[in-house]
């Protein structure tokens, strides 16, 4: 498919589109023939582990089927130019990219440029900017590179989990703030020998059927009887962290398993960068490398003032860029612990060729807490600015509550009695929500949690990252107030595994997409009604979060976590016209229905 011109693009009527799209049914993991490696069948290459460099204006990206070892296991894999992870682009601020794709594959594809500002048409999302590539096709993306900074591409279809995705940087124009003597990529992703059609059915089918870490009455879990009798009451588990974790997944990092021995050399004295990328599928990493503090420089490939940590947690789909000057040691271990430490990625940083570190072992699995499920009313995490805004400096008459009402929560904290406490109170949530199966979770309480370093590591003992602790190296250009609130609950039913924004499951066809003034300045405020994290990410633009930063300083990113059972917010200039994908980036969870579409144009009368 190709067009013309820029109006040509901004001319399509996109339900149209949508309707006659090959691509609707990759988008919401329904309906689409089943590919040959889906069927048992996984012949191909064995995939090489890692990536090879691409760069120039004019690069060629070819997909296959394949297949893929690591440790003691062996399945279906898709690679591009053949290995896992994909290609590294190493592009430079201000040149023109056009990349071929060829899709030598058994199903469809495409390739969204996770981060990158470009014309929608080009943002590579079946079913709401092209239609897949299917096998045997080819489609030509063609952009200029506005930014520098570190990012990622994958596709956006069922083949993500699978090995197509990789790296990206971006080399700004004049010249890097940050020099170093050493400058690599981490990319972390998980991978399964099990297809991502069986998986996807297995977790609606299923109860939990990858939570190997359920409680029982026998375990070992710090849990009161009390504490047990409250969790089943609300049908509920203490331990439900991951959707998917070890054993099924094996934890990669640039392709390689823990049993693989990926080294990254050093010499005593040097300042190496490292550019974590989180590609996988549906793994929240904490990463540190003990006996070695991280400066961090960068998220989501935007510069922050440098801030020295010992871990942090990074969510599907964020980037962060660190520094470290390994020193004093023959090697240091490179820890990638999945969030509910079922498993982890692993490498080496070494001043010669096998020199190991003592790699620690898996730390004991986290529990969900009352403020998971947003009841903690004595430790709330408000900040001074973070949970409020600034209504003297905003126009009223254009403020959108996304049709909240006040509840009793509003006022304050009410008394809880544990006995008989629901957590199924649709009572509490606005009217734009749609109340049926699709929620079985309402959060009585949800405070800003922006301060909050992530699940399970509150207590940790040693300096753990929090997006508080992000400030923008740069000030914005926009200083501009937001005009107007727009609310969005995150939903779900992990039971019947049903994920949603405000109720409402994606239909490509029927559904009205959020509107957007081009310009304006819109405040969002996510409430997580679920008890899991969510990682979720506007396509097309960056947003500034609101957690107490400087006025002008609030860190810029494409990815925000939501933490469970409360909130987060973000100050968006919707400058880039087009419709655009708006989604939880747990693979899973987007492929059930917990996906938008943005509109970005001048609003019609009535419209909002």
């Amino acid at each position: 498919m190709t067009f013309s011109s820029h109006s040509d693009r901004l001319a399509i009527d996109r339900r149209k589109f949508l309707t006659r799209s090959a691509g609707v049914a990759s988008l919401i993991g329904l309906g689409h023939s089943v590919p040959g490696w889906a069927r048992g069948s996984h012949s191909g290459a064995l995939a090489r582990k890692g990536s090879d460099v691409l760069s120039g204006e004019h690069l060629t990206m070819t997909v296959a089927d394949a297949s893929f070892a690591t440790g003691s296991r062996h399945g279906p894999a898709v690679t591009v130019n053949g290995t896992l992870p994909g290609p590294l682009l190493r592009l430079r601020e201000g040149q023109n990219l056009v990349v071929d794709l060829e899709n030598n594959s058994s199903m469809g594809t495409s390739i969204h440029w996770h981060g990158l500002l470009v014309p929608f048409l080009m943002d590579g999302v079946p079913g709401v900017t092209m239609a897949a590539v299917e096998p045997g096709d080819r489609f030509r993306y063609t952009f200029p590179i506005r930014q520098a900074g570190t990012y990622w591409w994958h596709a956006h279809t069922l083949q993500e989990p699978m090995g197509h995705y990789g790296p990206i940087i971006i080399d700004p124009a004049d010249g890097d703030p940050h020099p170093v003597d050493r400058d690599y990529v981490v990319m972390l992703s998980d991978w399964s020998p099990m297809d991502p059609h069986t998986l996807m059915k297995k977790l609606k089918v299923g109860e939990a059927p990858f939570n190997y870490q359920k409680t029982t009455a026998t375990d070992d879990y710090p849990l009161s009887g009390a504490d047990r009798r409250m969790w089943a009451r609300m049908r509920m588990m203490p331990t439900d962290i991951a959707d998917v974790s070890a054993p099924l997944y094996s934890y990669l990092l640039n392709g390689h398993g823990p049993e693989d021995g990926l080294e990254f050399a050093f010499n005593p004295g040097e300042r190496v960068r490292l550019r974590f990328i989180n590609g996988s599928a549906m793994t929240f990493f904490n990463v540190r490398i003990p006996g070695l503090p991280m400066t961090v420089i960068a998220a989501d490939g935007q510069n922050v003032r440098p801030v020295e940590v010992d871990e942090f947690q990074i969510g599907n789909a964020e980037t962060y860029d660190v520094i470290i000057e390994p020193g004093g040691a023959d090697a240091f271990a490179i820890v990638a612990e999945a969030m509910d430490r079922s498993g982890m990625g692993l490498a080496m940083l070494t001043r010669h060729a096998g020199a190991r570190a003592t790699v620690p072992p898996l730390r004991d699995p986290p529990l969900l807490t009352m403020a998971d499920m947003g009841m903690n009313h004595g430790q709330m995490d408000h900040g001074s600015s973070g949970g409020t805004m600034d209504h003297s400096a905003m126009d009223h008459s254009a403020m959108d509550h996304g049709g909240t009402q006040h509840t009793p929560s509003a006022a304050g904290p009410a008394p809880m009695n544990m006995g008989s406490m629901s957590m199924r109170d649709t009572a509490l949530l606005p009217q734009s929500v749609k109340v049926g199966p699709g929620i079985d979770m309402v959060s009585m309480n949800p405070v800003d949690r922006m301060g909050d370093p992530g699940i399970g590591l509150n207590d940790v003992g040693h300096r753990v990252l929090n997006y508080r602790q992000l400030v923008s190296a740069k000030m914005h250009s926009d200083m501009r107030r937001p005009t107007r609130l727009k609310e969005i609950h995150l939903t779900g039913n992990m039971e019947r595994y049903m994920w949603s924004f405000d109720g409402k499951k994606f239909s490509a066809v029927t559904d009205d997409p959020i509107r957007f003034a081009f310009n304006e300045r819109v405040r969002v405020k996510l409430v997580n009604d679920t008890m899991m994290a969510h990682p979720i990410h506007l396509h097309g633009h960056f947003f500034e979060l609101v957690n107490d930063a400087p006025h002008g300083h609030q860190p810029l990113k494409h990815t925000v976590i939501v933490q469970p059972g409360g909130s987060a917010q973000f100050d968006l200039t919707a400058n880039e016209p087009g419709d655009w994908a708006f989604h939880c980036h747990l693979m899973y969870h987007m492929h059930s229905g917990m996906f938008q579409v943005v509109t970005v144009r001048p609003l019609q009368g009535g419209e909002g």
